[in-house]
């Protein structure tokens, strides 16, 4: 799960995270960034956290 620190619904992702079960899952809080700068602007997409996630869990 990917959520901007700054975004008014980051509440919903981490009640979220916490029912998840197992041990293949990330939640990573994107400083400074709130919800719409996730959606296209490079500065705040984790491209290299994503895809060392993909990488290890899909591999």
């Amino acid at each position: 799960m990917i959520h901007g620190e700054k975004a008014h619904s980051l509440y919903f992702s981490k009640d979220a995270f916490k029912k998840l079960t197992g041990d293949n899952k990330t939640l990573m809080i994107i400083s400074g960034a709130n919800h719409t700068d996730l959606y296209d602007n490079m500065k705040y997409i984790p491209m290299k956290e994503i895809a060392a996630f993909y990488k290890k869990s899909f591999s």
